[in-house]
């Protein structure tokens, strides 16, 4: 008998695989490499390559930056970080946490095709689930498993970023890796700076999962609003333009704070929302990805 999660892999495979047919060259099917391990060649800097791989002395001795190349390490390990927690269960139609497991699922496929391993952690502010990495279809089945159980939990406390980041860099400590944070960043704040300690070790993929509800207010008048993560509930007017034009004000005070951690935090996040094609904004992420490396 097929489960929900193996039908669910197999109809976001077949998707897949048609949207991503010809982007993808030569039999290493991924775009995101492993990092290299062995040293061949010098070459001048340009600003898109990473500062850790410059070479100091050589930039000392030539007063001109030079970066080293390496061969690629084919192998690789991959970790999706998913935010599991109230607020992701916010939104209309697919809403946020099934966007971002469907994404999860899809990237865990992507990723093993090559025959590398894939691991998972599922944060939420109670529990937390670590999936160890390996490779094969039953990882994916098994990671897809996972995200599509039903795990909630009540808080009286917003989620605490910082400390699904700082669990990612304890977690994928051992051995560098190409990281996808999946979160709405609806939290305490603090969270830039062990974003930057996980960039500063890994590849790191922030994938920013967003509800079109939560950028602009539909106008539905007299609503019950609840705090998805504290309980706390409100009567409000939504056709009131006075609260309408406080909360854009607001919406873009939280964008422009959003942007400005990513920025300190030394990585460009992918947004999606809820209401956009999945797999079209995957296809986009990875051409975006290729042409970055290039």
């Amino acid at each position: 008998m097929t489960t929900a999660p193996d039908r669910l892999l197999r109809r976001l495979e077949w998707k897949l695989g048609r949207r991503l047919d010809g982007r993808l060259q030569g039999s290493y099917r991924t775009v995101w490499h492993g990092a290299g391990l062995d040293f061949t060649d010098l070459r001048s800097y340009t600003p898109e390559d990473d500062v850790r791989h410059i070479d100091w002395n050589v930039t000392a001795r030539l007063d001109e930056p030079f970066v080293r190349q390496y061969t690629e390490d084919r192998e690789m390990t991959a970790w999706l970080v998913v935010d599991r927690s109230a607020s992701m269960r916010f939104g209309s139609g697919a809403g946020k946490e099934s966007t971002a497991a469907a994404l999860a699922v899809s990237v865990a496929r992507l990723i093993s095709q090559g025959g590398n391993r894939v691991g998972a952690i599922l944060f939420d502010n109670g529990t937390h689930q670590i999936i160890p990495p390996r490779t094969g279809r039953d990882q994916v089945l098994r990671i897809t498993r996972e995200l599509t159980a039903d795990s909630r939990t009540r808080s009286d406390r917003t989620t605490d970023l910082a400390a699904m980041l700082k669990l990612a860099a304890t977690t994928t400590s051992k051995r560098r890796s190409l990281v996808f944070v999946m979160s709405d960043f609806i939290g305490d704040p603090g969270w830039d700076r062990p974003l930057a300690q996980l960039t500063h070790r890994h590849e790191v993929v922030v994938i920013r999962v967003v509800d079109p509800a939560e950028l602009d207010l539909p106008d539905l008048g007299l609503v019950l609003v609840e705090d998805a993560e504290t309980g706390e509930q409100l009567l409000v007017d939504t056709s009131d333009p006075l609260l309408r034009a406080r909360l854009t004000e607001q919406v873009t005070a939280r964008e422009d704070e959003l942007a400005a951690g990513m920025r300190r935090a030394g990585v460009d996040a992918h947004r999606i929302t809820t209401d956009q094609d999945m797999l079209a904004a995957l296809v986009d992420m990875v051409r975006r990805s290729g042409r970055r490396r290039r």
